[in-house]
């Protein structure tokens, strides 16, 4: 019985390590894919501020002309600062703002429907990059980020245990 325990605590520990090992590397993913994809999405806003406009003027949403500008430079200058790891979890905010706010304007039936039927939440646009800021902002950038760089070196090290 000994031997049986003491297999399932090295197997146990080994999955945790390499589990472990393979959160940098997911973040770095998750930080390039939705960060070229915010990158693109405020772009496109940026590059033609007629349609998103139109499009939240339709909703009703107040000043829509300068919201089109905010949220494209939100997601466009936001997208680039995720993508290379700068202020990942600060930037992440006005992201996780700018998505909420899609959600209840936009897809507010997708919202209402959370529980009865969840594959409408979802499957929504606005649920992955909603989901990937609030991983950043739970997880932070990981090692393969300029903020990692940063802190390596301007946190004290009595600092970091803390």
């Amino acid at each position: 019985m000994n031997k049986l325990t003491n297999f399932i605590e090295s197997a146990y520990r080994l999955l945790i390590t390499t589990g472990n090992s393979l959160q940098s590397p997911l973040l770095l993913a998750i930080r390039l894919y939705w960060g070229w994809q915010f990158f693109l999405t405020g772009k496109g806003k940026l590059a033609n501020l007629q349609r998103p406009t139109e499009f939240f003027q339709s909703l009703g949403i107040p000043f829509p002309h300068q919201q089109a500008i905010l949220v494209g430079c939100v997601e466009c200058f936001g997208g680039l600062f995720l993508l290379i790891g700068l202020a990942s979890r600060l930037v992440s905010i006005p992201l996780a703002i700018t998505l909420t706010v899609a959600y209840l304007t936009a897809d507010l039936d997708a919202v209402k429907s959370i529980f009865s039927e969840p594959d409408k939440f979802v499957t929504a646009t606005e649920f992955l990059f909603l989901f990937a800021v609030l991983l950043v902002i739970a997880f932070g950038p990981g090692r393969f980020s300029i903020d990692h760089l940063l802190a390596k070196k301007f946190v004290r090290p009595e600092k970091a245990a803390m």
